[in-house]
């Protein structure tokens, strides 16, 4: 295993990395048409420089989908064919797919960093993991299950609900009995969700520990979802372009980024200059070592994160600096004239421990009238007109809209969701 497999030595060997690698990964860069005309005039000797750096354009996915598919090896790659061991998808779910090619080291490197995720929520041999992220082109699934057992760890390699049925999945975590459950977020919420609806004890199973990654954590949601597992929840963050970039450790004070690895700056999102420590800005990313094939230079994410250069902690992950994941997106709903954050509305109904799950949708009425149409899985054995007024107070006091509620029998928005990789949760039916 070579070196820079394992972690760091001290802050100062972090900026060594990352001053030997910057270079390399821009030396790479020009090795494609698509950067040659972008670096002209970028002085190899003067990377270090922050106003040398910045000449550099910011790389984004528009950019990217602009060069035809049939091309995009030639364009943009470095490597040739007989170089590639796979495809992942890019991630996004608008626009055009992208496929990224990678070499047998990007892997090995990719791996790496998933490793260093079970060494920091403290997994060892004695565990089992149960992989319920979406299994397919797509590599988060694949890269969590090959990292544990890389690391002698146990796996269940399930993907999501259309790999395999999620009745089926709650089954087996009844059965063998993982102590380590991996998937989205809100996948978890549905398997708990239908736990309930099937009479499972859930909290009771063997999970003693949740990672989740692909989508934001809320604090509301990390709730729910600790509360109807019974397990601690791991927040992790990573893009195809990159692998995984951070990873939340045991003492949730944010999420360590792997700066040996990936160089991440933020920037602000009109002018692109670079922001305060601490400050939310718009994250950008630069591959240092699975750059063999793809030489992602200044990639855009499209988060928004806030990083300061402090780590926190006392395992080898401490040097590291610290990043707070704020959102990918901002999507709402306008009612009314009133603008209504997906993720508050998100909150305020996780928050309540009288739902087991919802759905909102917008929908225009006689007379064009929006109305905001809220549909509620109660808890079993709760109250429905107990549980229906403390929703209609908490939206008419976040959001001064009254909403239309609606009961469903436990389970039916668990169907719908069923094949979904994320769940429509919020609809919006003007047209």
């Amino acid at each position: 295993m070579g070196a820079e497999l394992r972690w760091p030595s001290s802050p100062g060997a972090i900026a060594q990395i990352q001053r030997e690698r910057k270079r390399r990964s821009v030396e790479q860069a020009l090795r494609a048409p698509f950067f040659r005309q972008r670096l002209a005039g970028v002085r190899l000797d003067r990377l270090d420089d922050p106003d040398e750096w910045a000449k550099i354009p910011l790389l984004t996915k528009d950019q990217l989908r602009a060069i035809p598919a049939q091309r995009f090896h030639d364009e943009f790659c470095v490597a040739p064919r007989a170089d590639v061991v796979e495809y992942w998808r890019s991630g996004g779910v608008t626009g055009r797919p992208l496929f990224y090619p990678r070499s047998a080291r990007d892997i090995e490197m990719s791996i790496m960093c998933f490793r260093r995720a079970f060494e920091v929520i403290g997994a060892t041999r004695d565990d089992l993991v149960h992989v319920s992220f979406p299994l397919g082109i797509h590599p988060v699934a694949h890269l969590y299950a090959r990292a544990a057992e890389d690391l002698g760890i146990g796996t269940v390699w399930c993907g999501s609900g259309s790999n395999t049925p999620s009745l089926t999945q709650l089954e087996l975590i009844r059965e063998l009995k993982p102590t380590i459950w991996a998937g989205m977020g809100s996948y978890g919420l549905h398997l708990a969700n239908l736990a309930e609806a099937n009479g499972i004890d859930l909290a009771a199973s063997s999970v003693e520990k949740i990672i989740v990654a692909a989508e934001p954590l809320s604090p509301a949601k990390r709730q729910k979802l600790e509360r109807s597992w019974g397990a601690v929840v791991s927040d992790q963050f990573g893009m195809t372009e990159g692998a995984l970039v951070s990873v939340q450790s045991p003492g949730h004070d944010g999420l360590h980024v792997w700066s040996d690895l990936f160089f991440c700056e933020v920037v602000d999102e009109e002018t692109g200059e670079p922001v305060a420590d601490g400050e939310v800005g718009s994250l950008v990313i630069t591959a240092l070592a699975n750059n063999e094939v793809t030489p992602f230079l200044r990639w855009s994410s499209g988060d928004l994160i806030s990083l300061t250069s402090q780590g926190h902690g006392d395992g080898p992950w401490s040097m590291f600096p610290v990043m707070r994941h704020a959102r990918r997106t901002v999507g709402f709903f306008k009612v009314r004239g009133v603008n209504i954050n997906h993720n508050e509305l998100e909150d305020l109904m996780f928050y309540n421990q009288g739902i087991a799950d919802f759905k909102a949708e917008v929908y225009c009425v006689d007379g064009g009238l929006d109305c905001l149409r809220l549909l509620v899985e109660p808890r079993r054995g709760l109250d429905r007109d107990g549980v229906g007024r403390s929703i209609d107070t908490s939206v008419q006091k976040t959001f001064e809209v009254a909403p239309e509620i609606v009961f469903l029998e436990p389970g039916t928005l668990g169907k719908e969701f069923e094949a979904s990789i994320k769940a429509a949760r919020f609809v919006d039916k003007r047209g």
